[in-house]
């Protein structure tokens, strides 16, 4: 037996990179050595070395033998998994559970990719999104000729196919790239009902944010249209230039409107002085409407030095 650090790190890849944030394992030298008593009712421990060359842990927390799951907190993983729900969440109900767990989110997150690998069973990735077909999803995907590498991928589900063509006055679109392994970027296009709610309409997987590349989606998009007549009159999207012209080639008749949540995100990320701007701006305000009250000399003083609070910087 031997401490948890003992030993050197060993790649279960012979081309994988060794890892930048280090490992466990420093080469500690603690050993014990045991052999059963020839009497067979216990064991001989014999210390072979006592002393660690790293400091010891005052907690269990991160100890991957300590944190490991049990059966019972694996079905509730699992179950909440199926859910949708976050492994945060998934992190919290555990511990209040079992006020003794010491669990890291990582060991949550490769709980569930054990699981999900399960699931997959012996399909590789690609067969195992071909279930689409199965579950009756309508899907295209373009794949490069050269390498035979998918490169885009279109998947609807024909509930959202109705919806769009009932509902198809407001669609929203945006990507993000924090969603799969291969970098890939997905777009998704969200549709709004008469009552505000909203509801998914479809998924693309583009390889960049090029204009081609979003041409190619919302192409398929066009096409889940039953009428020529029910194209979309506003989309709300972010400001991609790439995505807005290929708005304007695929649907030039529609209005595309900049998301107010985007744009209020980059101001504030990107002006400092914002809520310094703002109450410059309302100085500004109450001094024009003082002036249209009453043009006074005082009034044009005060809106003149509210311009300049606004102009410095």
């Amino acid at each position: 037996m031997g401490c948890e650090r003992g030993g050197k790190y060993r790649r279960y890849k012979k081309d994988l990179d060794v890892s930048e944030s280090g490992s466990r394992k420093c080469d500690c030298p603690y050993r014990l050595r045991g052999r059963p008593m020839n009497d067979g009712k216990g064991w001989i421990l014999k210390l072979a070395c006592g002393s660690h060359n790293h400091d010891l842990a005052e907690t269990l927390v991160d100890h991957p033998y300590a944190g490991r799951l049990t059966n019972e907190e694996k079905s509730t993983l699992v179950e909440m998994t199926k859910t949708s729900t976050k492994p945060r969440n998934i992190l919290l109900t555990l511990k209040k559970h079992n006020e003794k767990n010491v669990t890291t989110i990582k060991q949550v997150y490769n709980a569930i990719n054990t699981y999900r690998r399960t699931e997959r069973g012996h399909r590789t990735e690609m067969q195992h999104l071909m279930l689409l077909e199965r579950d009756m999803y309508l899907h295209w995907c373009r794949c490069n000729q050269g390498t035979n590498v998918v490169q885009y991928l279109f998947w609807t589900h024909p509930d959202s196919v109705k919806s769009l063509n009932s509902f198809n006055i407001v669609l929203m679109m945006d990507s993000t790239y924090k969603t799969n392994k291969y970098r890939l970027l997905l777009l998704e296009i969200v549709g709004m009902t008469s009552t505000r709610l909203t509801f998914s309409t479809a998924f693309i997987l583009v390889e960049a944010e090029r204009e081609n590349n979003f041409v190619w989606a919302l192409e398929r998009l066009k096409g889940l249209f039953t009428r020529v007549d029910a194209y979309p009159k506003v989309i709300v999207s972010d400001r991609d230039l790439a995505l807005m012209k290929a708005i304007g080639v695929v649907f030039p008749e529609s209005c595309n409107v900049l998301c107010r949540f985007h744009i209020d995100k980059n101001v504030k990320a990107k002006c400092k002085m914002i809520v310094h701007l703002r109450e410059a701006w309302d100085q500004v305000m109450e001094a024009l409407g003082s002036i249209v009250d009453c043009e006074t000399e005082q009034n044009f003083e005060d809106c003149v030095i509210a311009f300049k609070v606004v102009c410095s910087p």
